[in-house]
């Protein structure tokens, strides 16, 4: 009997794309349903009733909700390359960064993006960036996960994509060579992966949505 899995999300949501990415590392074949966050669907509201929020996995008629929650039930569901550390200490710390990033770096940024590149929300975000480039030079590795993509880095893919298109849209610099050079190389080889290609909203999209949501430079 053929799996049958579904995603409920908006195209521009990182969160969304945080369990796209993981899906794409686990070559598991699924069909995407863009939601309209005015006018959601019945199937959202019955799947997920308590939040009624995207993204929400579907998988053989059961759903899980929540990017954190989605992409630990994607590793243990399918084999394939791990997502989560084995170790039980490893697996801790990877959990740490995650909520790090999500309840830390992401505000911190989408202020200084709101700000159009304001300079003490920008030091705000370097601040909390720094913390990031400090454990990428200590680990001294291609990824937060070591050789392969883990969690951390599915997470912290707000940082490599949706700040540099922020950074195009508004003619602003969040994460240069120059102050960031470990976080600006994980960039680079993150970004060059195809299971990360495949899961990332277009360019354009997003440039559209950020300036709708913060204004034009």
């Amino acid at each position: 009997m053929a799996e049958e899995v579904k995603l409920y999300g908006i195209v521009t949501s990182p969160f969304v794309t945080r369990v796209r990415i993981a899906l794409n590392l686990k070559g598991i074949k699924y069909e995407f349903i863009e939601e309209d966050l005015k006018n959601k669907s019945p199937d959202l509201l019955k799947y997920n009733p308590v939040n009624k929020k995207v993204p929400v996995l579907v998988h053989n008629g059961n759903p899980i909700s929540e990017s954190l929650v989605i992409i630990e039930y994607i590793d243990d569901a399918w084999k394939g390359l791990p997502i989560m550390p084995r170790d039980a200490y490893e697996k801790a710390q990877a959990r740490f960064w995650a909520t790090f990033i999500a309840d830390k770096c992401r505000p911190a940024l989408l202020k200084a993006i709101g700000s159009h590149g304001e300079e003490q929300a920008v030091a705000e975000a370097h601040e909390q960036l720094q913390f990031l480039e400090n454990e990428l030079n200590v680990k001294g590795n291609k990824f937060f996960g070591g050789d392969n993509i883990n969690l951390v880095d599915i997470c912290a893919s707000h940082i490599a994509y949706w700040v540099l298109t922020a950074e195009e849209a508004f003619g602003i610099e969040l994460v240069t060579k120059d102050k960031f050079p470990k976080l600006t190389e994980w960039r680079g080889h993150f970004l060059n992966c195809q299971a990360v290609k495949d899961g990332l909203p277009p360019r354009e999209r997003l440039i559209a949505y950020y300036k709708q949501r913060f204004g034009k430079a």
